[in-house]
């Protein structure tokens, strides 16, 4: 084909948004049952195996154990990938064996059907809406807004965005927001909250009675701080980078917010596998039925999904990530605290 023929070929695909382009993903929907229940068996083996792996080392190889609680925190991300597309439809809609399997997912995660269903389905339907958006996410607020909070009310805004509540959300995402939250707030509906932690302290004290504290704490605490502490980083991050564009609540588009407002994860192939393919947010905000294995092909075929806001585990990135602060519309980016404390004359010069 000729060179200026495919050119125009891609500009006229690059134009598609809207039905247009969700018609173009759609086919990437259709799940691969048989895959499906590979990929989770296998997952569910590797776990398996890492988790008897730690309970056969001895304490005295503690490093062993450490490496392995590591190892287990990871592969648990992975397993809630899983967890995460049936409750959006991707797998096994019509299973009741994968059914079972998914409650003791949710259970196992913190992540009670009844609450990640509530905010999480709220945070796909209001994403990078300026108001409201913080259900299910991390809140993000513009220069006026900011400037409108009470003293109590930046404080406030600073704790839910520090990285210590990002990176320990073993404690504040997942015990307290996952669960204990969700229960003050609706007990007959949110009560598999605290079940999940009764269930989760009751395992800890199983194996501590059974193998010793070391095992216990290399078996379930450690891969919880790794799957709670890096889940949560990567959800802020899918909303929260550098390159992020916002609409004000009046003009929001979903699919400006899917492919604007969410980033690509650029990770190597091993991390991939670990976390899911979740990296490629942005395609699983535009259609989240997408089974997440199915995630890089619709990226590999459709031009328009090809240019997002990227970031990655390197240091740096992550550093920029968490500087972000308040959104400002003048300057159609995120501003970080050091920008936000300079007077408004002063930003708009310096962003010139």
């Amino acid at each position: 084909m000729p060179l200026a023929i495919a050119t125009d070929i891609s500009a006229a695909m690059s134009t598609r948004t809207g039905a247009e382009l969700n018609q173009a993903i759609k086919p990437f929907q259709e799940e691969d049952r048989p895959r499906s229940w590979r990929l989770l068996l296998t997952t569910m083996a590797i776990l398996g195996a890492t988790l008897t792996g730690i309970a056969l080392v001895p304490d005295s190889a503690w490093p062993a154990k450490v490496a392995l609680g590591i190892l287990a925190g990871l592969v648990s991300i992975r397993l809630f990938i899983f967890y995460h597309d049936y409750l959006h439809g991707a797998l096994f809609h019509d299973s009741r064996a994968a059914s079972l399997i998914m409650s003791a997912i949710g259970y196992y995660t913190l992540a009670v059907r009844s609450v990640w269903r509530e905010t999480h389905n709220y945070h796909h339907k209001n994403n990078a809406k300026l108001i409201g958006s913080a259900i299910g996410s991390f809140p993000v607020v513009t220069v006026g807004m900011w400037n409108s909070m009470s003293p109590r009310q930046r404080r406030l805004y600073r704790v839910l965005r520090h990285p210590a509540t990002i990176f320990l959300g073993y404690f504040t995402v997942f015990l307290i927001g996952m669960t204990v939250s969700p229960f003050k707030r609706d007990p007959k509906q949110h009560w598999g909250g605290p079940l999940a932690i009764v269930l989760h302290a009751g395992a800890i004290a199983l194996v501590a009675a059974t193998l010793g504290w070391v095992t216990a704490l290399t078996m379930i605490c450690l891969p919880a701080l790794i799957v709670f502490g890096l889940g949560s980083y990567l959800f802020f991050a899918q909303h929260n980078f550098p390159a992020m564009k916002l609409k004000d609540r009046r003009s929001w588009d979903y699919t400006f917010a899917a492919l604007k407002s969410s980033s690509m994860f650029d990770m190597s192939p091993l991390m991939h596998w670990f976390t899911g393919n979740i990296g490629y947010h942005h395609i699983h905000h535009l259609n989240h039925r997408i089974p997440f294995y199915r995630l890089p092909e619709a990226m590999a075929a459709i031009p328009e999904l090809q240019s997002p806001g990227r970031t990655t585990w390197k240091p740096s990135d992550v550093a920029a990530c968490l500087r972000l602060a308040v959104w400002d519309p003048e300057q159609d980016r995120m501003l970080t605290y050091a920008e936000l404390d300079r007077p408004a004359a002063a930003r708009t010069a310096l962003a010139a």
